[in-house]
């Protein structure tokens, strides 16, 4: 059994960016989450989405674990229409800290509905969720860069 870890989320620094870099780029991570950045490698275009996120006023933090960076989570896009979304390093899963990442992160956002989306094949992303209060409430499908394929999604809300 792994010893507990206490979860802890703050506002996204500069300095976490080098982190946040080297955690996307993990092959195995990628392909689970699928819906990726096309060339995970590609700093520059990294850079300049990370430098639009943190000047688009959504609500992102960093997920510390025992104070150091485990990786981020959010809530982003158009009112009525805004997701989560959470990436967090993969030496953590099954650790209960996606689940307390994003049961923080709810905590800060009251708004509802919120949407998530996973791969289908997600099943602990879909379980994180679910822990959380959000219910399946559609299929889609779209291209996955992280597996270089048409990937199956599950869409999730969050109602009051």
């Amino acid at each position: 059994m792994t010893a507990p870890v206490t979860v802890t989320l703050r506002p996204v620094r500069d300095t976490d960016l080098d982190r946040f870099f080297t955690l996307m780029r993990d092959p195995e991570a990628a392909r689970m989450a699928a819906f990726t950045p096309e060339d995970p490698a590609d700093r520059a275009r990294f850079d300049a989405h990370w430098s639009r996120v943190l000047a688009s006023g959504d609500v992102n933090r960093t997920v510390l674990v025992d104070g150091a960076v485990a990786g981020h989570t959010a809530v982003y896009g158009p009112q009525g229409e805004r997701e989560v979304t959470y990436w967090i390093d993969r030496a953590l899963w099954g650790r209960g800290v996606a689940t307390a990442a994003l049961r923080a992160l709810l905590e800060l956002v009251p708004e509802r509905p919120l949407h998530a989306r996973a791969a289908a094949d997600n099943a602990g992303s879909i379980r994180v969720l679910e822990k959380c209060g959000f219910t399946v409430t559609g299929h889609d499908s779209g291209w996955a860069h992280g597996r270089g394929a048409e990937t199956a999604e599950v869409v999730l809300t969050l109602h009051w």
